[in-house]
Parts: structure tokens; C-alpha cells; sequence
């Protein structure tokens, strides 16, 4: 796998075996809707697999990413993934993705991005939601980002979250997420 762009650009990093890479297009479509420049943010991403999306937002000026990944063979492959590319402001949490939001919440962790890529099959984005929504981890105009199945329907706002944007490619969406202020 490559770095599409930033300062890592075109540097290859390692990918787990049996997990489902995010394609090219849908890295670059969702980095497109980002902005290119993402100087100073702190980037979240939740189902981490090989940290793919962590690092091209590292790449692309993130102040930070935490990765969190349940499976200990992935978070073996980002950690070797940052080592590769030399990267120091990360954090690693091999946990659940979860019990970690509610971590966050209670260290007083906030994220200007929050990008979840859950195991297919199993309602895991709108569960994320839920969980988002019950714990205080997002800043103000936080983007909250969900990848997932287009059997998998999102509700159009969830708490104080409103859906702003959702792209399809083939069975995979983009659900794109905004805090909407007064809204509950």
C-alpha cells in the first residue's frame, strides 16, 4: 500500500493479512472532502486495521492520530507501519473501539476528525454513533467520517451530529458527519 500524499507521499507501508483495505478511490475521495491540508488536527481512527487513513492524515499535516485496533496482529502492523515511516506523533490503543471512546471521554480527549471503518455485517457504524454521541470526545466543527456497508442505513442526524454528505462506491459508502450547534 502507498501514501497517496503530504509529506510521506508514495512511501509504501505494510497491510495486515484478511482485513478489507480501503480502496485508492475511496482514500482519495474522502481526503478530497477533507481538504488536502490538514495542519494541526487531531485525527481519531477507530477500526484502524493497517492505519492506512491515520497515516495519510499524518502525511497530510495532522498534529496527531491516535489508531485504535482490537486485533493485536494489526496493531503490531501500524506499529510497525509508524516505525517504517518514522512517525512519533501518533498513539497506539490495541483496545475496543468503544470501551476507548469512553476512555477518551474521561482523559478529556477531544478530535477535529473521527474516521470509523467497523467489520462489515454487523451495524458497528450506527453503533458507533451512539457511542459517539454518549461520550464527549469531538471539538466543536468536529467531522465525524463512516465507512461503511450500503446494506448498513445511517440515520440523517444522530444526537447533535447531522449528516452532511454520503458517496457511494459500489457496496461501500462515505457517510460524513457534522456537529450541528443547539440541535440535540
Amino acid at each position: 500500500m502507498k501514501i497517496h500524499a503530504g509529506q510521506y507521499k508514495g512511501r509504501n507501508f505494510y497491510r495486515p493479512e484478511g482485513i478489507r483495505p480501503t480502496q485508492s478511490i475511496v482514500t482519495k475521495s474522502l481526503f478530497d472532502m477533507l481538504g488536502q491540508d490538514l495542519d494541526g488536527i487531531m485525527f481519531l481512527d477507530l477500526f484502524a486495521g493497517s492505519g492506512s487513513v491515520g497515516l495519510e492524515a499524518l502525511s497530510r499535516g495532522a498534529r496527531h492520530c491516535t489508531f485504535v485496533e482490537k486485533d493485536p496482529k494489526c496493531a503490531a502492523v501500524i506499529r510497525q507501519n509508524v516505525e517504517l515511516l518514522d512517525i512519533e506523533n501518533y498513539s497506539l490503543l490495541n483496545s475496543d473501539a468503544f470501551a476507548t471512546i469512553k476512555h477518551l471521554s474521561s482523559r478529556q480527549e477531544t478530535y477535529d476528525v473521527v474516521y470509523i471503518d467497523p467489520p462489515y455485517g454487523r451495524d458497528l457504524a450506527k453503533k458507533s454513533l451512539k457511542t459517539l454521541m454518549a461520550y464527549d470526545i469531538l471539538q466543536p466543527a468536529s467531522l465525524v467520517i463512516l465507512k461503511h456497508e450500503k446494506q448498513e442505513v445511517l440515520p440523517p442526524q444522530a444526537g447533535r451530529l447531522k449528516q452532511i454528505r454520503s458517496k457511494r462506491y459500489g457496496g461501500t459508502l462515505l457517510s460524513i458527519y457534522q456537529i450541528v450547534e443547539g440541535d440535540s
